[in-house]
C-alpha cells in the first residue's frame, strides 16, 4: 500500500481516481477531453511510476512530478494547464495583492477606464473590482506566455479581459423576434404589448436585461419600423373609442393621432430616463443605440421625426435643459427617400436640426459608394453599427461565410461579434528596426497571435450554456437563439465575427516617413492592404468571420504612449504627446478643413469594413447650413459620419455655448460638458469634474479638425 503525504503533512491512500480527476479538470481549462485510452495511459503510466519507487510513502510534490511526467507523454498542452494550476496558491496570492492595491485605488481615487461608468456609485466599485479580478483570471487561465508578454509590452491590447470569458460583444439585438409572440423573462411570461405605450416599456425592459448579459454596443436596430405596428394598434384602439363616443370619423383621426404622438415622446422621453440612470449588472450604463429613417409609413415617420425631436429638446430643468448620451441615435440615409424634394426630406431636416444642437444623431449612408451602402443596393439589407462603429460581416441565410447562390440573402439582426484585440503599429514598427527586420515579417508573427487568441475564444464560448443569457439564446434575440436552457451555444457563434483592431495609424506613417496621414498616407496604405490580405487568408483558412476595426481608443491610447515611450523613447510626432491617434483618423491637431478631412480619410474607408466612422469638427456656432452642407457630402461618399461640436451647459444659471470652461453669464464653473469620446459621446465634465482620464483629456484640448 502506498500513502500519498499532502502537503499538510496528513496522509492518504493512494487513489488513482483522483488523478484522473485532476487531469481532467486540467483538460478542460484548455477545452481538450481525454479519450478513455488516453485516460488508462495516464493511470498506468502514474501507478507503474509509483510503484518503481518502491516506498511506503510519497510526497505530493513527487506525484505532482509523476503526473506531470504523464501529462507530457499525452498531451502537451494539458500539461502546462495541470502545471499552472498546481502553482496556483503562490500565483494567487501575487494576484489578489494586485487586485487589493486595485481596489483601493477604485475605492478612494476612482477610476477612469470607461467614461460611462460612475466609479463615485457603490455599485459601480464593487463591478469594477470584480472586473479586476476577472481579469487577472483571464490573463493566468486563458493566455499563453507569449500572448502576455505581447500585452505587457504592449504589441498587442486584448480589450475587455474582464468580461470576454463569459460572454459576448457587441450585438444587433432581434427585439422584434423576442416580442412576437410572447416571451419569457425573469421567470415571467411576457405577452406581446398591445399598444404602443406598453411597447415602450416592454423594449425598455428587455434592452437592459438583455445589454447586461453582454459587454460593448446593443443596438436596436430600424426601430421606426419595429414600433410602427404597435402605433397602428393604439391607433386603432383610439379611433374606435373616439367613434364610439359620437365623434366624427375627421376629429376622431385627428385626436387618435395626437394620442399616438404623445405616446412617441413619452415613450422616447422615459428611454432616455431609463437609459441614463439605471446601471446594468457592469456597474456601467449600457451603451444602447438606436437606428431609424427609413421607415416610410406615417408612424415609422412619426417615431422617427419625435425622437430626433425629444433628443434635440433635452432632459433637465425648465432652465436648463441638456441632450442626453443615451441611446446613441444613427440616422439611416437613402438619397432616393431623403434626398432633396424626396418623401421623407422632412425626416432628414429633423435630424439635421438635431445633429446642431446634441451630436446626435449619427449619420450612415445606405446608398453611397462602400461596403455597407453595396450591401443596401444589392439585397435591400442595413448593416446597422453596433455601438459606436463596429459592422458585422456578411453571413448568408443558406450559404453561411459566402452565398450559396445568387438567390441567397445575408442576414445581419440578431447577430453578435465575440471580442476585439488591437495591434499597435508603431510598437510593431519600432520593433522590426530595432531587430533589424522586415516589418510585415513582424506584423505577421502578431497577426497570428491576435488568431490564435480568436480560435481559442470562439471554442470557450461554444460550451457555455444557453442559460446564461435566456433572452439571446432562448427567446429568439440571437439568430438562432431558441436553444433549450442546457444546449451549449456553439452553433450560434458560427456567424459571429471577431475583429483585429487598429490603432495610432496616424503615428505608423509618422515613424515610417516622418509624414502624418494627412501630409501623405502611403506607407499606412500599404500596411492597411497587406493586413486586410492576410485576415482575408486567416478567414477562409479558420472558417471564421474575422473582421478589421478601427480602434476607438478611450484608456488605450495613454496606455500606448507609456508603452512605447518605456520600449523606444520619446520620438517626435510619435510618442510626444500623451495619447496616440484612433484608428485611420488625421491627427486631431492637423489644421485642415472638414472638407480635407473627409477626402484624406475616404482611403482608407474600405479597408475598416469591421468598425469605422468617420468624424468632422464645426468651428462655427450652430451653423446648420454647414452641418447639411456636410452631412450630405458624407452619405454622398457613402460615410458613417458624426457631427462632433463641444457643448458646454451651466449648471447654475443655465446659459450654453460651444466651448467654455467658465460661464461668462454668471462665472461658475459648474458646468457640464459633451465631447465625441471617439465614435460616441461623452462627458468631459460632470459639476465641474470629468470622467475621463488625462490623455483623452489632452486630445480633446488639443482638437482643430477632430
Amino acid at each position: 500500500m502506498i500513502r500519498v503525504i499532502k502537503k499538510d503533512n496528513t496522509k492518504e491512500e493512494f487513489n488513482v481516481q483522483k488523478v484522473v480527476n485532476a487531469v481532467n479538470k486540467s483538460a478542460t481549462r484548455v477545452m481538450y477531453k481525454f479519450t478513455p485510452e488516453e485516460l488508462n495511459f495516464i493511470c498506468k503510466f502514474v501507478t507503474d511510476k509509483a510503484v518503481e519507487a518502491n516506498k511506503e510513502e510519497i510526497t505530493i510534490a513527487e506525484m505532482h512530478n509523476i503526473v506531470e511526467a504523464a501529462l507530457e507523454a499525452a498531451n502537451p498542452a494539458v500539461a502546462k494547464s495541470y502545471k499552472d494550476y498546481r502553482n496556483y496558491k503562490q500565483d494567487f496570492v501575487h494576484m489578489l495583492d494586485d487586485v487589493y492595491v486595485k481596489s483601493q485605488s477604485i475605492m478612494y481615487i476612482g477610476d477612469k477606464e470607461n467614461s460611462n461608468s460612475d466609479s463615485a456609485l457603490v455599485s459601480t466599485k464593487r463591478s469594477l473590482v470584480l472586473n479586476e479580478l476577472n481579469k487577472q483570471l483571464y490573463k493566468k487561465f486563458f493566455m499563453t506566455a507569449e500572448e502576455l508578454q505581447a500585452c505587457r509590452d504592449g504589441y498587442i491590447y486584448v480589450h475587455d479581459m474582464n468580461a470576454r470569458r463569459d460572454t459576448m460583444n457587441c450585438c444587433l439585438f432581434d427585439v422584434k423576434s423576442v416580442l412576437e409572440g410572447g416571451f419569457e423573462m425573469g421567470n415571467l411570461w411576457y405577452n406581446e404589448p398591445k399598444t404602443l405605450a406598453v411597447a415602450f416599456d416592454v423594449i425598455g425592459d428587455v434592452t437592459l436585461a438583455a445589454a447586461s448579459q453582454q459587454y460593448g454596443g446593443f443596438t436596436v436596430a430600424s426601430v421606426d419600423e419595429l414600433l410602427e405596428p404597435y402605433a397602428e394598434k393604439t391607433y386603432k384602439k383610439q379611433f374606435e373609442r373616439y367613434t364610439s363616443l359620437g365623434l366624427s370619423e375627421e376629429v376622431a383621426d385627428r385626436e387618435a393621432m395626437k394620442d399616438v404622438k404623445e405616446d412617441f415622446r413619452q415613450g422616447f422621453q422615459g428611454w432616455e430616463y431609463k437609459f441614463n440612470s439605471v446601471s446594468s449588472s457592469r456597474g456601467d450604463y449600457p451603451f444602447i443605440t438606436m437606428t431609424a429613417g427609413t421607415g416610410r409609413g406615417k408612424f415609422a415617420k412619426m417615431a422617427s421625426i419625435t425622437m430626433l425631436e425629444v433628443r434635440g429638446a433635452g432632459q433637465g430643468k425648465k432652465t436648463c435643459k441638456k441632450p442626453v448620451l443615451f441611446p446613441k441615435i444613427v440616422f439611416l440615409y437613402d438619397e432616393n427617400l431623403h434626398g432633396e424634394g424626396c418623401e421623407l426630406e422632412d425626416v432628414f431636416e429633423a435630424g439635421i436640426e438635431c445633429s446642431r444642437k446634441a451630436m446626435y444623431p449619427d449619420w450612415l449612408s445606405l446608398t453611397g459608394d462602400g461596403y455597407v451602402a453595396d450591401i443596401y443596393k444589392k439585397y435591400g439589407k442595413i448593416i446597422s453599427p453596433m455601438g459606436c462603429r463596429a459592422f458585422l460581416s456578411p453571413w448568408y441565410e443558406r450559404g453561411g461565410m459566402e452565398p450559396a447562390d445568387e438567390n441567397d440573402t445575408p442576414v445581419f439582426i440578431g447577430r453578435f461579434n465575440i471580442g476585439a484585440v488591437s495591434l499597435h503599429l508603431p510598437m510593431i514598427y519600432a520593433k522590426a528596426q530595432q531587430e533589424s527586420r522586415d516589418f510585415f515579417e513582424v506584423l505577421d508573427y502578431y497577426l497570428n497571435l491576435i488568431r490564435k487568441i480568436h480560435i481559442r475564444t470562439y471554442e470557450y464560448l461554444g460550451e457555455m450554456r444557453a442559460s446564461t443569457n435566456p433572452l439571446a439564446y432562448c427567446e429568439g434575440g440571437f439568430l438562432g437563439g431558441h436553444l433549450g436552457i442546457h444546449d451549449k451555444i456553439k452553433p450560434l457563434l458560427k456567424s459571429a465575427t471577431a475583429s483585429f483592431g487598429i490603432t495610432a495609424l496616424n503615428e505608423l506613417e509618422e515613424l515610417a516617413d516622418k509624414k502624418s496621414i494627412a501630409q501623405d498616407g502611403s506607407f499606412a496604405l500599404k500596411t492597411m492592404e497587406y493586413i486586410n490580405r492576410r485576415v482575408a487568408e486567416f478567414k477562409k483558412e479558420d472558417g471564421h468571420l474575422y473582421a478589421i476595426y478601427g480602434t476607438p481608443a478611450e484608456n488605450l491610447c495613454g496606455l500606448q504612449i507609456t508603452q512605447f515611450r518605456k520600449k523606444y523613447g520619446i520620438i517626435e510626432n510619435v510618442s510626444d504627446r500623451e495619447y496616440v491617434s484612433n484608428s485611420f483618423h488625421c491627427h486631431v491637431a492637423e489644421d485642415i478643413t472638414p472638407i480635407e478631412k473627409q477626402d484624406k480619410e475616404q482611403r482608407f474607408w474600405n479597408l475598416f469594413n469591421g468598425g469605422k466612422i468617420q468624424y468632422v469638427r464645426y468651428p462655427i456656432d450652430y451653423n446648420k447650413g454647414a452641418v447639411r452642407s456636410l452631412v450630405r457630402r458624407a452619405m454622398q461618399k457613402g460615410f458613417y459620419e458624426g457631427v462632433n461640436l463641444s457643448l458646454a451647459y451651466c449648471d447654475d444659471c443655465g446659459y450654453q455655448q460651444l466651448e467654455m470652461d467658465v460661464c461668462p453669464k454668471c462665472g461658475s464653473r459648474n458646468l457640464t460638458k459633451i465631447d465625441r469620446m471617439n465614435g460616441y459621446l461623452s462627458y468631459s465634465r460632470v459639476k465641474g469634474d470629468t470622467r475621463l482620464n488625462a490623455a483623452k483629456m489632452a486630445e480633446i484640448r488639443d482638437r482643430k479638425s477632430m
